[in-house]
């Protein structure tokens, strides 16, 4: 009796699993025909394909890493495409008509956005660069006089070329040595130097010879890595909130993040409250002192968590964008030698033009017969010849900077919000709660903007009979176009021309046999690897 019921009990449970299986079988008959049909109603659709509720999540994160090159496969079929995510989609373009729409025609339509407010909170808070409305308005304006003063362009220049020469003596040092040196975390430090001094009156003094820890720097590069990530991975909240992944260390980042900023805030009130009670005048030629002074109106509402979102995104603005362009220019005179030859020859008559005729025979000394210290001062004798008015003189300069940020933009690509429905110039339908995106990156490389020699490198498509020729915003990107047309347009020139001129007078870059030199995929384009390279000392 055991025995029957054991073997009851048996057929009842392969019964039951059974049905389990002719169910799981049933669902897989169904569900694969439907995949079959949902993927082929997609066949003729721009764009990355979709999947049933991860719409294209999957393939944009398992290509996070080459974004940007990814984004090139289906701009070589559509000028603009969507793509889909599970909370949301976002539409991609490289239309110039369609940037001028979003970016000046219909500006009011495109704003940052709760999305990218949300994403970017962690390290631009409410800055400048995340905001919109009034306060967006409020602190553009207040930016916008600083920038365009002249005591702050003064002293600009003169931060700028101090700071060039100190990383022209890093440079000099290993040329002697004839050691390797990594380029990108020089630029790195030298631009975070400059803009605390520039924008926040700190020094920070992290371009120097022993090449200090820079803890900061480190936090800032792995909470933007994060954020861009947030882009494509539908999933980061929950991530977030879980606390795994990269989620689950941004938080300590932003911990270091915050610590430096308001360190720096604390310090300016300080020195502030002392200048006051001595009688002194109190004002700064930098960013934070005008934003500080401000402050003090009750009418503006501004607390020190206002002024640390302040700090942060000038860092950005000034920091890894201009140190990412001088990177990347570096590593196109590395390949192309013989514009790095045709800078040289412009930097060498600028010289001889600024000297009197017999102190610029001098200039032909060959720089091979002095030690290091000789050689130092003949850079620092040039640096007196970087003046605004000589910086003027140098189209070809310019010109390669200028193609070095078409091919290789700082911002690789720019994301706005949707606040209503719209249809773009082309006909693309835009949903209200979406996002759309341009990518300077891509732009740069489309045939139909800039003809058949897009992907090449050649200066010589910005100059027309040895005159510099800029092009529309709305082509070239890099920065921006319309209302939030980058104010520190030409503070980043003045400052990658100074740091050029200075370096590339002087020395051959070369790159370290077998060195990668690839993109990371982050809000500013830097190289994930570095820039490795060794040293040459030029002839004269």
């Amino acid at each position: 009796m055991a025995l029957t019921n054991d073997v009851t009990a048996l057929d009842g449970q392969n019964s039951s699993m059974f049905s389990v299986i002719s169910v799981l079988q049933i669902f897989l008959l169904l569900l694969i025909p439907y995949l079959i049909v949902y993927r082929w109603t997609q066949r003729n659709k721009p764009g990355p394909k979709e999947w049933p509720l991860l719409g294209s999540a999957i393939e944009m994160t398992t290509n996070f890493e080459r974004f940007q090159d990814w984004l090139l496969i289906y701009f070589a079929h559509a000028k603009t495409f969507t793509a889909r995510l599970p909370t949301h989609y976002i539409s991609y373009t490289v239309d110039p008509v369609v940037v001028e729409h979003i970016l000046k025609n219909n500006f009011t339509n495109y704003p940052k956005g709760k999305n990218f407010h949300e994403i970017m909170e962690v390290v631009l808070g409410d800055g400048i660069f995340n905001t919109d409305g009034e306060s967006w308005k409020r602190q553009r304006k207040t930016a916008s006089f600083e920038f365009s003063s002249k005591v702050l362009r003064e002293f600009s220049a003169v931060v700028f070329r101090d700071y060039a020469l100190k990383l022209a003596r890093i440079v000099s040092h290993a040329a002697y040595s004839k050691e390797a040196i990594e380029m990108q975390e020089m630029y790195m430090r030298l631009t975070l130097d400059s803009i605390c001094k520039v924008g926040f009156g700190t020094e920070l003094q992290i371009l120097s010879p022993s090449l200090p820890d820079n803890p900061f720097a480190n936090a800032f590069d792995h909470a933007n890595a994060t954020i861009m990530l947030r882009f494509v991975d539908p999933f980061w909240k929950a991530k977030k909130f879980l606390g795994i992944g990269r989620e689950a260390s941004i938080e300590k980042s932003s911990t270091t993040l915050d610590n430096f900023t308001y360190k720096i805030i604390r310090a300016r009130r300080a020195e502030i409250k002392v200048a006051r009670a001595s009688g002194k005048a109190n004002m700064k030629p930098d960013l934070l002192s005008r934003f500080m002074e401000l402050s003090e109106d009750p009418e503006n509402n501004m607390t020190d968590k206002t002024l640390r979102d302040i700090v942060l995104n000038f860092i950005i603005a000034g920091r890894d964008t201009t140190a990412a362009t001088l990177s990347w220019f570096t590593y196109m005179m590395a390949i192309h030698p013989e514009i790095a030859d045709k800078i040289y020859e412009e930097l060498v008559d600028l010289e001889k033009r600024s000297m009197s005729k017999e102190s610029a025979n001098s200039t032909l000394t060959n720089l091979l017969d002095l030690d290091e210290e000789s050689f130092n001062k003949r850079l620092q004798e040039f640096e007196t010849h970087i003046d605004h008015e000589g910086l003027l003189k140098l189209p070809y300069l310019h010109a390669a900077l200028t193609e070095t940020l078409r091919v290789y933009p700082a911002i690789p690509l720019d994301i706005k919000g949707i606040a209503e429905d719209d249809v773009a110039p082309d006909g693309t339908v835009l949903k209200k709660g979406g996002l759309i995106g341009y990518s300077p990156y891509c732009m740069g490389r489309m045939e139909f903007i800039w003809g058949p020699d897009a992907r090449e490198y050649k200066p010589e498509r910005w100059l027309k009979n040895g005159v510099f020729y800029p092009e529309s915003p709305f082509k070239f990107t890099a920065f921006q176009g319309g209302p939030r047309i980058c104010l520190g347009k030409d503070s980043a020139y003045l400052q990658m021309k100074v740091t050029a001129s200075l370096l590339f007078r002087f020395f051959k870059f070369n790159l370290v046999p077998g060195h990668k030199v690839v993109y990371r995929t982050m809000t500013a384009l830097g190289m994930a690897h570095g820039l490795k390279v060794t040293i040459t000392k030029r002839v004269h």
